[in-house]
């Protein structure tokens, strides 16, 4: 007699994964309905020695005594006990437990929508109404899929079980497969009266308005999930969910910065050397800002908390303000009189430039960080 791992081609050390691979691979070209009658008896030898092999216990009398111990020791090589399921598996990629009826209804697809919001609505939070077209139950038949005073009745195919027996005759003997109802897909039972609104689909489609809050602080691109706010299933089964995309538009004056509005504000000369206090809209409302004397083009000024709420906090960003100054181009010849006694006083009737030292310019310091 062969040794039991000479026959699966695999050490004495392998283990039980090598060992089924081995018996598969071995399997699926000697079974007879493959390689022909002509390979049963190999077929027998190789699947004997994977029953005793694939067991624990049987192998580890194989090892201590050989075929007679495993015999002895209650079970022939043969045979075909706690490793019947994986045969089967090899060639029907079933299992010989039946299986009961599959449920009807089954969970609804989620639903992706885009939203529109403006800035503003970023910035503080808006409650919206949204109108989507979905899946909803059949409100005629209530999910049931049959017409009024009609019900689903049990499949004569497979008497209500869902999945049906065939038999295979063998050299091993019969062999019972299970798969599921062709007739009633599994269910067990037959629409035979359906809804003639949802054609017995059990959902309809329809249009919807969803109540959406949309919280502060939310950016452009994010997604809201409403759990169970998606498509009704088939039968009236379960929603699935809804997210809805939020996208900010464009606003002319404020830009987002991060939990910032950020907006451009442009002065007079004349305001930015003496000095004054301006008024801006805001989204809270008119903003006094004051602009101190001397202050220059590309100052930036912060007004706390008056940004964009933060997301799932009650705090704000601030709303900051850029300075721009006006250099008049087109000046009346009273104007003219008027800066040029200004620069008289000033002593700058012959302005001059003053040059930066190279020790102390921008330009210095970068050469000698990269020395």
């Amino acid at each position: 007699m062969a040794d039991y791992y000479d026959i699966l081609g695999v050490s004495r050390s392998a283990t039980q994964d090598e060992i089924k691979r081995a018996y598969r691979k071995k399997a699926r070209t000697l079974h007879p309905d493959v390689a022909g009658p002509d390979k049963a008896d190999e077929f027998k030898e190789v699947t004997g020695a994977y029953e005793v092999l694939s067991n624990e216990e049987k192998r580890r009398l194989y090892d201590m005594g050989g075929e007679s111990a495993v015999r002895n020791g209650g079970g022939g090589a043969g045979g075909f006990g706690g490793s019947f399921h994986d045969i089967f598996d090899t060639f029907f990629g079933g299992s010989t437990a039946a299986r009961g009826p599959v449920p009807r209804g089954r969970r609804g697809q989620d639903a992706l929508v885009p939203v529109e919001i403006d800035l503003i609505d970023a910035t503080f939070g808006i409650e919206t109404e949204l109108t989507i077209d979905t899946a909803i139950r059949c409100k005629t038949c209530n999910g049931t899929c049959s017409r009024e005073g009609s019900e689903p009745t049990t499949c004569t195919a497979c008497g209500g079980s869902g999945s049906v027996r065939k038999v295979t005759n063998s050299f091993l003997g019969q062999v019972m497969s299970t798969s599921s109802c062709g007739v009633c897909q599994g269910h067990g039972t037959v629409i035979t009266d359906p809804c003639l609104d949802c054609a017995g689909e059990g959902r309809v489609r329809a249009q919807q308005t969803l109540q959406v809050k949309i919280p502060a602080g939310i950016e452009d691109g994010m997604r809201i999930r409403m759990p169970g706010r998606g498509e009704v299933g088939p039968a009236g089964g379960p929603q699935g969910d809804l997210f809805v995309e939020v996208h900010v538009k464009h606003h002319p004056e404020f830009t987002r910065q991060g939990d910032d509005l950020v907006c451009e504000l442009e002065i007079p000369m004349t305001a930015a050397a003496l000095g004054t206090t301006m008024t801006i809209e805001s989204f809270d409302g008119p903003q006094n800002v004051e602009i101190e004397p001397g202050t220059s083009g590309g100052v930036s000024l912060r007004v706390r908390g008056k940004g964009v709420g933060r997301l799932h906090r009650s705090d704000r960003g601030d709303l900051v303000i850029n300075i721009h100054v006006q250099t008049p181009t087109k000046l009346s010849s009273r104007e003219k009189e008027l800066l040029k006694e200004l620069a008289e006083i000033r002593g700058e009737t012959q302005p001059e430039g003053n040059l930066v030292s190279e020790s102390s310019s921008v330009f210095s310091r970068f050469k000698d960080r990269f020395r």
